[in-house]
């Protein structure tokens, strides 16, 4: 159940970033293992935690990514473990906000 969820999640993820003009999102089936592990995880994050606010996704997503090595960066690189993500929710661009919405949206409509 947590994969198909989390399988949504990455797609309406993929077209919110496509809409903001990054088309560096690949389908689900193509996305690398820990990409899926990481939505996997966010679906997990949200059911524990269904009254966290749309903060709190980010910040349980940006921990794993520390934990993982990532790092903040210019530019999401998967080979050099950085991303422009990787920083405190408040200095997140609105559209970047808006994926934590619509992913907590899409867990809570389907678990």
């Amino acid at each position: 159940m947590e994969s198909a969820i989390a399988r949504v999640c990455h797609q309406a993820n993929k077209s919110l970033c496509e809409a903001f003009g990054d088309t560096s999102q690949v389908d689900w089936e193509s996305a690398p293992q820990w990409q899926r592990d990481s939505a996997v995880a966010g679906v997990k994050f949200c059911i524990a935690n269904p009254d966290a606010p749309p903060s709190a996704n980010h910040e349980s997503w940006m921990a794993e990514k520390v934990a993982a090595g990532w790092v903040h960066g210019t530019v999401k690189d998967a080979d050099a473990k950085t991303h422009p993500c990787i920083v405190p929710y408040e200095e997140l661009p609105p559209d970047q906000k808006a994926k934590d919405y619509v992913f907590k949206a899409i867990v809570g409509a389907m678990k």
